[in-house]
């Protein structure tokens, strides 16, 4: 029930982070829970060392006070008694704008008693008003270059300077502009005759055509960009109001005495946010206090972003078959410092281990195919194991495409095979709670369980034994981490001076080996992994234009024939016998809750009816 609408602008000293909340909406949730809507505005001092790490924020503009002003979406879902709480703010980073708390459900965390909070911190997002999204200051006459990219999947006229819907920055001097074209991303790059096509606003047209399968580049001038890591900055000092309150007294932080501890959760593009974020040393606020306590970067792989560079581009990462060498997979990969044995190079993720929140890592299949997954716990060189700080889980899904699908599996657009269903987000529920008490009381969560190169369960693609009776084409190569070079002062200025960058030597990519079955044989195994009737894969390969490659994201169920059904458990029965204990021991490792058995075990019969009838 909606109870009230408001606008509202509650007033702090001008020197705080949060200089103003202007409420838009609020209305009751079930469970004694409401929800507010609302834009922050927020205020930063360019001359503080934890501000000094945002890049470009010194050709902000000022207000009299010399401070940098700009604001974003929030919304906060909490207990209308905060006392009700446990005590434990969730941070859902938000995807392109949109929330990713499918994964737990709404109704799960309400059970549960957290207080969820959202931040827009993405100033490109496509124009939505559902969206949640930053308002950023500008670098005033700062000028540089961007490279806009597009691989073609389906014939289009249209070329549009942004990735996918995204906004664009616009181009600053359109003289002497040249559309290039490859046929694969280490292509040689031919130039597009001018007649051929031309600028519109922030797009490109091309009467005739873009040619399905090649690979279109514009490089350009812009000047006057957003400065994009101000949505760190944003997410930083919510969660930072929210735990610590701030001066003067605002309608969200009424539970600034309740809230103890805070989780960030981020999948996909907002985990490899947190990545960024933590290798950014930006986990502490302006007061030197830690942020979030614990963070969770899921299907992140490897990767990074542009999170915080002069002209970024937060929606370009790479892909199979789209936005080839964009700084997504580069080094350093690793919690703990390695050493580049190319580069020479020594670094880690984060910057002092010493003070590092507590931190969960989940992969699937898809991330060690499809974003350099092995590399967060391996040597740079692809030889061994690396080690992993105390403070750290790594959980490898195994079988797992890059976000869980239902079942039944269904058909996959110019893909070979069934969708992916393995269904792993009871896993994630369990895991959630796991961290809740990690850092509630120190109750350690279930150990780290990903695949070992000492134990051959991570093998490179050329030994990876997927057995050929399985009726599917298979992937021949993984998606590596990349060298690039971006011009000198990238990695300390975050300025882009080489577009596109200098390629190097890739990273090894190791994926893990899999048995007799087809399936993963290292890392969490779900019940539908560990008693299957199907081959589960992170990888589907493509049937259009881009045969070799696979699917972005996506995996395949490959169901198991009614005789080697009943080969390997007799009969229904017993499917079920061995299903319920695999799910016994996963509540054991508490890598599932106690209250899920029941309904996992019912999926488990709804599959063997399904499977055996197909």
């Amino acid at each position: 029930m909606r109870r009230l609408v408001l606008f509202l602008c509650l007033a702090v000293p001008a020197d705080a982070a949060i200089a103003g909340m202007e409420v838009i909406k609020r209305e009751d949730v079930a469970g004694g829970y409401e929800r507010i809507r609302a834009k922050a505005h927020f205020t930063l001092d360019p001359k503080l060392p934890a501000n000094q790490l945002i890049r470009d924020l010194e050709f902000a503009p000022k207000n009299d006070k010399g401070l940098v002003e700009f604001s974003a979406d929030i919304e906060v879902l909490k207990p209308r008694d905060p006392s009700e709480g446990n005590g434990t703010l969730l941070l859902d980073v938000v995807n392109r704008g949109g929330q990713t708390i499918g994964m737990f459900t709404e109704a799960f965390l309400i059970e549960q008693k957290f207080t969820v909070a959202w931040v827009g911190w993405q100033w490109d997002v496509p124009k939505n008003p559902e969206k949640l999204r930053m308002y950023p200051a500008v670098a005033k006459g700062v000028e540089g270059i961007v490279r806009a990219e597009l691989t073609i999947h389906e014939p289009t006229t249209v070329m549009n300077l942004a990735d996918r819907d995204h906004q664009a920055y616009p181009v600053a001097d359109a003289k002497n502009l040249e559309l290039t074209v490859r046929n694969s991303p280490l292509g040689v790059r031919s130039v597009v005759p001018a007649a051929q096509w031309k600028l519109n606003g922030t797009q490109i047209e091309m009467p005739g055509g873009f040619r399905p399968g090649a690979i279109y580049e514009l490089v350009y001038p812009a000047r006057d960009p957003a400065i994009v890591g101000l949505g760190i900055a944003a997410t930083r000092d919510l969660v930072s109001f929210l735990k610590f309150g701030g001066p003067g007294h605002l309608l969200l932080a009424d539970q600034r005495r309740f809230l103890k501890r805070s989780i960030a959760y981020g999948a996909s593009q907002s985990g490899r946010f947190l990545r960024t974020m933590l290798h950014g040393g930006l986990n502490t606020d302006e007061n030197g206090k830690l942020v979030f306590d614990g963070v969770w970067a899921n299907v992140a792989g490897g990767g990074r972003g542009s999170f915080n560079h002069r002209f970024a581009q937060a929606s370009r990462d790479g892909h199979p078959t789209m936005n080839f060498f964009y700084p997504t997979d580069i080094f350093p990969f690793s919690d703990l410092p390695q050493k580049d044995p190319v580069t020479g190079q020594t670094a880690g993720l984060l910057p002092d281990p010493a003070k590092a929140p507590k931190i969960f890592y989940t992969n699937g299949s898809a991330e060690y195919w499809g974003r350099a997954a092995s590399l967060i716990h391996t040597t740079p060189d692809g030889r061994q194991d690396a080690p992993v700080p105390e403070t750290t889980r790594i959980y490898f899904v195994a079988g797992a495409q890059h976000g869980p699908q239902k079942f039944p599996p269904a058909a996959v657009k110019n893909g070979t095979n069934l969708a992916n269903s393995n269904d792993y987000r009871p896993l994630f529920r369990a895991l959630l709670m796991a961290m809740h008490e990690w850092l509630k009381d120190g109750t350690a969560p279930p150990d780290s369980s990903y695949p070992r190169m000492e134990q051959r369960q991570l093998v490179p693609v050329t030994s990876w034994g997927f057995p050929k009776p399985i009726a599917t084409a298979v992937p021949t190569r993984a998606l590596n981490g990349q060298r690039l070079d971006f011009g000198p002062d990238f990695a300390t200025k975050g300025i882009v001076s080489k577009e596109p960058p200098t390629v190097g030597e890739p990273f090894p990519a190791l994926v893990p080996q899999v048995d007799d079955d087809g399936n993963e044989i290292a890392g969490v195994k779900l019940p539908q992994i560990a008693v299957p009737l199907a081959t589960y894969t992170g990888w589907n390969l493509r049937r259009d234009v881009f045969t070799s490659d696979t699917v972005n994201m996506t995996g395949s169920t490959l169901p198991f024939a009614k005789a080697k059904i009943l080969e390997k458990y007799g009969n229904r029965e017993e499917y079920l016998v061995k299903t319920k204990e695999a799910i016994r021991q996963l509540v054991q490792r508490r890598l599932l809750l106690a209250a899920e058995a029941d309904q996992l075990q019912k999926n488990a019969a709804e599959q063997w009816d399904w499977f055996v009838a197909r």
